[in-house]
């Protein structure tokens, strides 16, 4: 009796990517075809520390204040967001990054992902790969953070960071490019 594998029956089959895995294969792929380096000064990598950074940053305003951003429920209730304050962060691959951080009218607010005078954040690139390549759930994110910052984040906000990190990642990849880009070829002759 000689099976071969396409005669059995009991075989598994390969999961389906996640949403996150299927983002950032299309994130790669334009980052590619774009000539957009992964890492570096203005790589993908660094763009998307960047969003991930600011999308929990608002959500954790979100949470705080109780109300979403424009939402009329927020109108009298007193506390409300108050613009942002710029602020650059060091990480390990992708080095400074310059964020946009949310304040309220109160001052109440104390954001977990990025601190109040926090300048350097170590193992981030760690936490953009997490929620974009491993598809990890949230309870594991989560955890994530926790083990990383020490910090805090609910399941219900991780689930809200993913999906409009996700949404805006989608929206950043199917971009209207411009048809002509410049290109410097410098030649140097060493004598």
């Amino acid at each position: 009796m000689t099976a071969t594998l396409n005669d059995q029956t009991g075989r598994r089959k390969r999961p389906e990517p996640s949403a996150e895995a299927k983002a950032a294969v299309e994130l790669v792929r334009a980052a590619k075809e774009q000539g957009l380096s992964l890492t570096g000064p203005d790589g993908l990598l660094k763009q998307l520390t960047k969003t991930v950074l600011e999308t929990a940053l608002n959500e954790e305003m979100t949470d705080h204040l109780g109300y979403e951003k424009h939402d009329q429920a927020g109108a009298g209730a007193g506390n409300i967001r108050n613009g942002t304050r710029s602020k650059t962060v060091l990480t390990d691959a992708s080095g400074p990054v310059q964020i946009d951080v949310p304040r309220d009218r109160a001052g109440t607010f104390e954001p977990q992902i990025v601190r109040k005078r926090q300048r350097r954040l170590s193992g981030v690139d760690e936490v953009v790969l997490s929620l974009y390549a491993k598809g990890l759930t949230t309870g594991e994110i989560s955890a994530h953070f926790a083990e990383i910052y020490g910090a805090s984040v609910s399941k219900e906000t991780i689930s809200r960071i993913t999906d409009k990190v996700i949404e805006e990642m989608t929206d950043w990849s199917h971009r209207p490019l411009d048809e002509i880009y410049a290109a410097v070829f410098i030649d140097a002759i060493v004598v």
